[in-house]
Order: structure tokens, then C-alpha cells, then sequence
């Protein structure tokens, strides 16, 4: 009879458990978006995007900064995206999973924070992935509280950097910080260099006849594999299909990242941006 009622205690602290909204990693993320914030303000409520801003950049960044809306709004201290259903693939011979994906980024400083939120067989699976400080990191976790990996160091560190980097059009604050460099390759290209605690990562920027920005390319993200190994390889970040939003701003409205492997590509990341707004 005790084990019975063990098991059934258990069985109901496990379900509850999973019922309830919070989780260590989740309040990680809240906690450290938090503190990100207090630190991160740069530019007044006042400060508003102006030509002269962007005066000294390639040409295809002015087109694209004026196309898409940004000349008169307000210049914004961080960013905060949201994907819903996003298809997600764990390595090319990994599990695909369904995930929603929440981050925020800010500009003061490179700093990215994202939240990955699903389930595993009917178990919660949550990711983390952070950049602050100069420090970048993964981390996915099971069942809230059983680490499936935990991966740091240099390779990850640069690999957040390029990624904040690649995001840097969706904010384009980020793109008057002297941590960034621009350098034009023609009319619809340009290479984007960012520099921070001697860390250092570069990628091209292909913009359409439209100057939409299309896609990120770049060399200088290393692919963790699952068993821990890391192997450099091309990585492109692709956006598609611009809606004018209710702000005035044009925006993407997807988002794929893909691995360039040398027998063809692999699209790990497939979502539409449910939601961008600042602060």
C-alpha cells in the first residue's frame, strides 16, 4: 500500500509539475532580460532615425534604412521577436520538434537572449541561448529540471556574436555602434564586421532589387553536432516575404537558418516572425 501511494504522489507531483508555468530556465531568461535592460539604455525617448544617421554607409544600407520605414522613428535600445511554430531540426539526423522561440536583443553592448519552448514526447523541452558580456552559451533542458547539454567556450561565444550580427537589420540601432563595421561589396552587398572583447566575426548582406535584406552569409559559425563536436561550415540566415506593419516599418515576416554543408543545404530553422517590437 505504501508504494502505491508513493507512486501515486509522485505521479501527481510529476503532472503538476509539468502543469505550472514556471521553470528554473525560464526565470534564468526573465532574470537576466531584466538586468540587460536597467544597463542597456543608450538612446532618449526623443532620439528619432535621421538620413545624416546613416550618411558614412554603403549605399544599399541607406536604401534599405528608407525603403523599410525607419527614417523618423525612434531609435531603439533593444528588440524583442517572436516565432510560433517554428520548425525545428536538432542536427541533420537529429529529432524535428515544433518550437516557439522568444528573444531579445540590445544594442549598448551586443547582448542576445533567446528562450526555446516545446516538448519531447509530451515531456517539456526548453533551450536557452544567450550572448552577454562577451560570454555566449546553449543550454537545453528536459523535464525543467534534466540538463541534455550545456555548451560553451570560444567557438560558442563567436557563433552568438555573428548571430546578433546577422539579426542587426531587424534593429538597425545597431548598425551606428562602432562595434560594427560595413564595407560595400556592390550595390545589393555588403560585408558587416562586428568587434567586441576581442572577439571578431564577418558576413555578407545580400539586399533584392527592392533592398529588402534576403539573407546573412557567413563563415565564422561553427555547427556544435550532438556529441559535442564543432566543424566550420557556411551559415546563412534567409528572410522573405516583407509586410509594412502598423508602425510604417517593413518588415520580414520569415526567417530560415541553414547550414551550407558541402552536400547541400540544411534548413534547421524554419519559423514566421509572429511578433517585433522596442524599446
Amino acid at each position: 500500500m505504501k508504494i502505491i501511494i508513493c507512486i501515486a504522489v509522485f505521479f501527481i507531483f510529476i503532472v503538476t509539475w509539468f502543469a505550472i508555468p514556471y521553470s528554473p530556465l525560464k526565470a534564468d531568461f526573465s532574470t537576466d532580460n531584466k538586468t540587460l535592460k536597467e544597463k542597456s539604455i543608450l538612446y532618449k525617448d526623443n532620439e528619432v532615425f535621421k538620413e545624416t544617421d546613416f550618411e558614412a554607409t554603403p549605399s544599399a544600407i541607406q536604401k534599405y534604412i528608407a525603403n523599410a520605414g525607419y527614417i523618423g522613428t525612434k531609435k531603439m535600445n533593444s528588440l524583442h521577436m517572436e516565432y510560433l511554430d517554428v520548425d525545428f531540426k536538432q542536427g541533420k539526423n537529429g529529432p524535428s520538434l515544433k518550437i516557439d522561440y522568444i528573444q531579445n536583443n540590445y544594442v549598448k553592448e551586443p547582448a542576445r537572449m533567446a528562450l526555446i519552448l516545446s516538448s519531447m514526447f509530451g515531456i517539456p523541452f526548453q533551450g536557452y541561448d544567450y550572448y552577454s558580456d562577451g560570454v555566449g552559451g546553449m543550454k537545453g533542458v528536459i523535464a525543467k529540471l534534466l540538463t541534455l547539454f550545456d555548451q560553451k567556450g570560444l567557438e560558442m561565444d563567436v557563433a552568438c556574436l555573428v548571430t546578433f550580427l546577422a539579426e542587426s537589420m531587424f534593429f538597425p540601432s545597431v548598425l551606428l555602434q562602432d562595434y560594427i563595421s560595413l564595407e560595400e561589396i556592390n550595390d545589393h552587398q555588403v560585408k558587416a564586421t562586428i568587434t567586441f572583447r576581442e572577439q571578431k566575426a564577418s558576413g555578407i548582406f545580400t539586399f533584392n532589387e527592392k533592398y529588402e535584406m534576403t539573407s546573412f552569409t557567413t563563415k565564422d559559425r561553427a555547427v556544435v553536432n550532438t556529441d559535442g563536436t564543432t566543424e566550420n561550415v557556411p551559415w546563412t540566415a534567409a528572410c522573405d516575404r516583407y509586410v509594412t506593419g502598423a508602425d510604417g516599418i517593413k518588415r520580414p515576416t520569415t526567417f530560415k537558418a541553414i547550414w551550407n554543408y558541402s552536400d547541400g543545404d540544411f534548413i534547421y530553422f524554419d519559423g514566421q516572425i509572429s511578433r517585433i517590437d522596442y524599446e
